[in-house]
């Protein structure tokens, strides 16, 4: 008998039924949960089947037969009644739609007056036991396969699975009082007359608006509402520019006036930047939400035109908030993000950030997603844009919910948004709305969609809106009167032609008004720094000790390390003991001790625990016990900041946007993200050249978040190598044409009108300097360092903790300091370069007994460019011939940015050599000061630049 209880897939489905009908037990399909398969209801005759075994059974026979999804593909999604809401059109034979369809079940007509036992896994009996069959299908047909489509069978638990089905099977959960209908109603007629008020006054002005999901206005207000009802005071929003003016204007509630004033193109802007277009800008409110009468805080990011780019930075805002309010659970602050549906589907940084959702330094606890679904992307048909059945699939890799939803139908949208936020607030998971609605207008209000989809748009044009179906419903079953809705929509008209009024007194646009993550208290109350100093970067030197002492230590007891581990913190407490620092040490002693001076330090990315390099280790792992580890950093001092280092997953693009959201939080945090090798942040391009370089000049976004970029010509291949500065650099924005006035203030006045700062360190304690410097600096920039790799363990690369104590700096130039230095005069030859190579220089130096001939100047800081220590430097040798030298590369590197930049400081009145450069593959300059030289052919004739005189290249 064991025998036969095999596999139902080693059995035809004939052979199945027939051992079944013996009362042999065969075992089939079960769910992953631990539950028994789910049965069909027992009728009062004795009858039953096994409705997962019928359906197993049936697909052995035919596969088409049954449907792996379930009722949501035949549920009246589309508002518009012309497309499926989803690109898989096949129904089913299992799903019980029609009469017709009995007979898949052997069953008659007859049969549907039958009573039967309801199992305890559905809620659609409230408090009945059994139902006619005719009633089951009816209320499931209802609560499946109406105005709302609902996917949640994937997700592997039983718990999750059934607060779900009681939340829409229990009969009468859909229902609503006068007032919340009232309420819906009065928000419904905001977010249309809005739109309507907005292609009134401006009708051929792009504005993105909302028409055709007017419903996503009280949807969101509804996510608050019920967020805020579960205890949350703290909402961070992030969508794209359809229906963003709408959603600061009705539920961040930003004045109307300063939104009506974005219209004018008279406005004169400040002096704050070059501003961006108004459906791009974010705006940070704090207020008491109506329905609750609790304060809550709205804050909407800024986001650029590339869709879904901001996803990644609200969750790490998201988590910043979470973490200074030792909020763990997500119980005070969440998010919630708007997304397109051909975005969702298209754009790779959904899947980044949704497999974010879940890890220990990223996840925060939940997100309410909401599709607008307009089924269109800009021209793009649906089958065009994407190749699964619904534009939300993406979201069942991480197993949150789906709900779908006609738009047309607002108590439905409603309903489904508090379940939504009821979920998110209760399992701490995301969840999806996918709003099926359409639009109503083009791309923008300029475009002509009848070229592309003139079907679609015919029936559109027939679309009665959303407000009117609705006002008419509550309309006849007395809820309101025809004189109430009147009055709302005028009252609102007024209220809208009043701010319009007021709009035109504003004569200056302040970009500081939309400003979405203010830090209260770090400016001034003009938003200008409070200073135009920077304090010495050195700590004491106990301070130092103490922390090389605890780097080179395991705080816990009882706590094995790795033999090789050993040796490297033996060579830590060996430096610490002998005043010295190699790379990772000095990074220690930075990142140690600000969090002795209360600053949060978080370092991200991917494998910086251990470090790509093997030279961080700041996670020692427990050799004999498994998921034991041990952050010494955290071991300090008792009050110290808390540090964070978390090995990222394997993005780039989605954690760089998390870690900026990070940054934006607070001022008083220094959030570091590390790239595997430099050229690694190619990936997340998007998130460089929209937020980071451009940020503070569009939306007046202070951020002091680091990138380290691992670079050096050495090894690991060419994909390895550059991490490409000279992007950076031509995206610097200071002026290289301009000569300075060197005033007092000169070099913090430098950094706080540049867009970021670009460092390639030669030294520990420069490095160590520029980290802290980072934090002590008035205002924040964002800081990009081309980090080394071989010089993490160059025996010349280290430092004294004399270059690191109380009274030290950062040093944006290093200049020589040996014998050259000592006889300015007798200099032939002076050196500008930068990084790695100044070691090579020195070494080939030595071997040529060149130390007074050549003197070799570091310039440690590239942008913005030191002007004023250049041009010391230059004076100081006045017989000398200039050369910029760098690695060799195929592309210009610096040269590019440094040449305009050294002939501006020498006014062009000194000829200057760039060494590092092919001249055979290197463009005309057009500029006879300047010379290319290979570094090779250069160090080959002794730093013999008149070697090359004459010649063309």
């Amino acid at each position: 008998m064991n025998q036969l209880r095999l596999l139902p897939s080693r059995l035809g489905a004939q052979a199945v039924r027939l051992l079944a009908a013996h009362e042999v037990p065969v075992f089939g399909w079960r769910s992953r949960s631990s539950g028994p398969p789910a049965t069909l209801p027992s009728s009062k005759d004795g009858g039953s089947s096994s409705y997962m075994e019928e359906m197993y059974f049936a697909w052995l026979e035919n596969p088409r037969s049954v449907h792996k999804i379930r009722g949501h593909h035949v549920a009246q999604l589309d508002p518009l009644g012309i497309l499926d809401a989803d690109l898989d059109s096949f129904v089913p034979s299992d799903l019980i739609t029609t009469i017709d369809k009995l007979a898949f079940y052997d069953l008659q007509e007859a049969d549907l007056d039958k009573e039967f036992q309801l199992p305890t896994t559905t809620f659609i009996g409230g408090s009945e036991n059994t139902l006619s069959l005719r009633e089951i299908i009816r209320r499931l047909e209802n609560t499946y396969c109406q105005h709302i489509g609902l996917e949640f069978m994937f997700i592997n638990d039983v718990e999750q699975c059934q607060w779900i089905r009681q939340k829409f099977e229990t009969p009468g959960v859909m229902q609503f009082s006068s007032e919340e209908k009232r309420t819906l109603l009065a928000r419904l007629v905001r977010s249309m007359r809005f739109e309507d008020f907005l292609a009134r006054k401006w009708s051929s002005e792009k504005r993105f608006g909302l028409e055709g999901c007017e419903v996503m206005i009280p949807a969101l207000k509804t996510i608050i509402d019920k967020s805020s009802e579960m205890g949350i005071e703290n909402v961070i929003l992030g969508m794209p520019h359809r229906g963003r003016l709408n959603v600061l204007a009705n539920v961040i509630r930003k004045d109307l006036e300063q939104i009506f004033c974005q219209f004018d193109p008279k406005l004169e802007a400040a002096d704050e930047g070059s501003g961006d277009v108004k459906y791009h800008l974010g705006m940070y409110h704090e207020r008491i939400n109506r329905v609750t009468n609790r304060n809550i805080t709205l804050s909407l990011v800024a986001n650029p035109s590339h869709l879904e780019a901001v996803d990644p930075v609200v969750q790490g805002k998201t988590k910043a908030e979470q973490f200074y309010r030792g909020d763990t659970q997500g119980k005070k602050v969440m998010s919630i993000l708007v997304h397109g549906d051909a975005a969702f589907a298209g754009q790779g940084v959904v899947y980044e950030t949704f497999h974010l959702s879940d890890l220990p330094s990223y996840t925060t606890n939940g997100t309410v997603h909401v599709v607008v679904n307009n089924q269109i992307g800009f021209t793009t048909d649906p089958r065009m844009a994407r190749s699964s059945p619904y534009p939300t699939d993406v979201a069942r890799v991480v197993n949150a919910p789906i709900f779908h939803v006609n738009a047309d139908d607002p108590e439905a949208v409603i309903y489904v948004c508090s379940v939504a936020a009821e979920w998110r607030n209760t399992f701490n998971k995301d969840v999806v709305v996918d709003l099926v609605c359409y639009r109503r207008r083009g791309h923008n209000e300029m475009d002509e969609p009848m070229f592309t989809q003139p079907l679609m748009y015919k029936q559109i044009h027939r679309q009665v809106p959303v407000l009117k179906k609705y006002a008419d419903k509550l309309i006849a079953e007395g809820t309101v009167t025809l004189q109430e809705f009147e009055e709302e929509i005028a009252k609102y008209d007024r209220i809208c032609e009043e701010a319009y009024g007021r709009s035109k007194d504003k004569k200056i646009l302040h970009i500081k008004h939309w400003l979405d993550s203010p830090w209260p208290g770090f400016f001034n109350v003009d938003g200008e720094p409070k200073s135009m100093t920077c304090p010495a970067t050195g700590i004491p030197e106990d301070v130092l000790t103490h922390i090389g002492s605890v780097a080179s230590s395991v705080p816990l007891e009882d706590f094995k390390i790795h033999t090789g581990l050993s040796r490297i913190l033996r060579g830590r407490a060996d430096m610490t003991k002998n005043r010295t620092v190699d790379w990772a040490l000095a990074e220690y002693m930075a990142f140690g001790s600000l969090l002795k001076e209360g600053i949060h330090v978080r370092l991200s990315g991917q494998d910086v625990e251990r470090g790509t390099f093997s030279h961080r280790h700041h996670v020692l792992h427990d050799q004999e016990v498994d998921r034991r580890t041990c952050v010494p950093m955290n071991h300090l001092w008792p009050d110290q900041a808390p540090y964070t280092v978390c090995n990222s997953s394997l993005s780039e693009y989605g954690v760089l946007g998390f870690e900026l959201g990070y940054a934006m939080a607070s001022p008083n945090a220094l959030v570091l993200w590390e790239a595997q090798f430099g050229d690694f942040h190619n990936t997340a391009q998007c998130i460089i050249d929209q937020f980071i370089s451009t940020g503070q000049a569009k939306w007046v976004r202070h951020n002091g978040i680091v990138l380290l970029l691992p670079h050096g010509m050495e090894g690991m291949g060419p994909e390895h190598s550059s991490a490409r500065p000279e992007r950076f650099l031509q995206m610097s924005n200071d002026d290289s044409d301009a000569y300075p006035a060197f005033t007092k203030d000169f070099e913090v006045s430098q950094l706080y009108d540049c867009n970021w700062i670009v460092v390639n360190c030669s030294t520990p304690a420069n490095y160590f300097h520029v980290l802290r410097r980072q934090i002590l600096l008035p205002f924040r920039k964002p800081l990009i360092i081309f980090t080394p790799k071989s010089l993490l363990r160059h025996p010349e690369a280290k430092s004294s903790f004399d270059q690191m104590v109380s009274g030290t700096s950062f040093q944006r130039v290093i200049p020589e300091d040996g014998a050259a230095a000592q006889a300015p005069e007798q200099v032939q030859r002076l050196i500008f370069c930068t990084g790695k190579v100044y070691y090579d220089l020195v070494k080939e130096r030595s071997s040529q007994g060149l130390e007074e001939k050549v003197a070799i100047t570091r310039l440690e800081q590239i942008s913005p460019f030191p002007f004023d220590l250049i041009k010391q430097e230059a004076e100081k040798y006045p017989g000398a011939e200039l050369a910029w030298c760098q690695e060799e590369h195929k592309n210009m590197g610096y040269y590019d940015y440094i040449s305009p930049r050294f002939m501006t400081i020498l006014r062009r009145t000194r000829p200057i050599w760039y060494v590092g450069r092919d001249p055979a593959a290197a463009p005309a300059t057009g500029n006879r000061n300047t010379h290319l030289v290979s570094l090779k052919k250069f160090l080959d004739t002794a730093f013999n630049l008149q070697a090359f005189e004459g010649k063309t290249f």
